[in-house]
């Protein structure tokens, strides 16, 4: 076969195109652009993080549940405007095994976090903290905020990079596959 640049070019193309069909199938059933979705889920070990009292909490602890674990800082203008619909997601009846994490990655202030969240009139959601960067370990983490989604199993089976509007309809419906 005589190679030169338009074969090259094509096998570039038809190789770009494979990647992104592939990638394409596997998120087909996933409602946002944003949530990285895990063709196999990836167990976690056990983080130990805070409450907003300084009580140590042991993620296994929660195993059996949908555990949703948001990083948040207070000067993210994302975070911000995501938290609000993720307490009202927290309030959601429909939901019966939800666990919400909303880790705050500032160095704990409590006045600051405080706050945050009476200023965005936050009702059901928490603070925690991760002092050790337990988390930050675990899962990698490169900025806020980002968001992991724990099936029942204590498996990483999404992420969602970003934020996003939690009440979005069709997210709502995708997540209650794994309540």
């Amino acid at each position: 076969m005589f190679i030169n640049q338009k074969n090259i070019n094509f096998l570039f193309f038809f190789f770009c195109f494979s990647i992104f069909s592939s990638i394409s199938q596997t998120n087909e059933d996933v409602p946002l652009n944003n949530i990285a979705l895990n063709e196999n889920p990836k167990p976690i070990s056990s983080i130990i993080f805070e409450d907003f009292s300084g009580n140590e909490i042991d993620i296994m602890d929660y195993s059996g549940k949908l555990i949703i674990i948001n990083f948040w800082a207070t000067w993210c203008a994302p975070c911000k405007e995501e938290m609000p619909a993720l307490d009202n997601l927290y309030q959601n009846t429909n939901f019966k095994n939800l666990q919400i994490f909303t880790v705050n990655m500032e160095r704990p202030n409590l006045t600051k976090t405080k706050k945050f969240f009476l200023d965005l009139n936050i009702n059901k959601l928490q603070i925690f903290f991760d002092r050790n960067l337990n988390f930050v370990k675990e899962f990698k983490l490169r900025g806020v905020p980002t968001t992991i989604l724990i099936n029942k199993k204590g498996e990483e089976f999404a992420r969602i990079i970003g934020s996003i509007d939690f009440q979005d309809k069709k997210f709502v419906q995708w997540l209650s596959k794994y309540d």
